[in-house]
């Protein structure tokens, strides 16, 4: 009786290949040179390195950094246990404090760079019609409805696409006009105070 293998998954590597040293190739020339490679010649390096076959759903972009990231790892070694525990972790839960954290989180501004903070109000008058948006930590409200961008606003208001940074002052139609938009902004953050 023959012996079946076990089947493995694409993309499993059946270990580490072992190489003549004269058909030994630096990590770092062999990565650079991936770029150079269109999808099947990518493929090919995939089975001669890792010793399996690849994802076939892959996109040649990413199926080369994966490559070039497993290449890496068995050349320098890979991350060490901890690290891939809290990578598979789910967001959120990986670090247990917030000062760990990697990324401190930003307040909203506008593109110009103007802070708009939680609670403020912004009003634009339409077809005679005063529209009050109120700024959520989470998105704006309006009209009993809460949407994640002011475009969104502007759009369920207007009924066509509008800039919503333009449609409510926030953003300068022209370069000229920045002055009148910051003093705009600082006279409703006075009446807020």
């Amino acid at each position: 009786m023959t012996k079946r293998r076990n089947a493995r998954g694409a993309g499993e590597a059946l270990g580490r290949p072992s190489r003549a040293p004269s058909e030994r190739v630096a990590p770092d020339a062999l990565v650079a040179s991936l770029s150079q490679l269109n999808l099947e010649q990518l493929r090919l390096q995939w089975r001669n390195h890792l010793r399996g076959s690849p994802p076939a759903h892959l996109p040649g972009w990413l199926l080369m950094r994966v490559l070039a990231y497993r290449i890496q790892a068995m050349a320098f070694g890979d991350l060490d246990r901890e690290i891939l525990r809290r990578l598979r972790k789910p967001m959120g839960e990986a670090f247990e404090s917030e000062s760990a954290r990697p990324f401190a989180t930003r307040r909203p501004t506008t593109r110009e760079g103007i802070g708009v903070t939680s609670g403020a109000v912004l009003v634009r008058e339409w077809e005679g019609r005063p529209e009050r948006v109120m700024v959520l930590d989470d998105g704006f409200a309006w009209n009993s409805g809460v949407y994640s961008s002011l475009s969104q606003v502007a759009k369920a208001i207007t009924g066509t696409n509008w800039n919503g940074h333009r449609f409510f002052g926030l953003k300068a139609v022209r370069s000229g006009e920045r002055g009148k938009v910051r003093r705009r902004l600082q006279a409703l953050q006075e009446l807020q105070g």
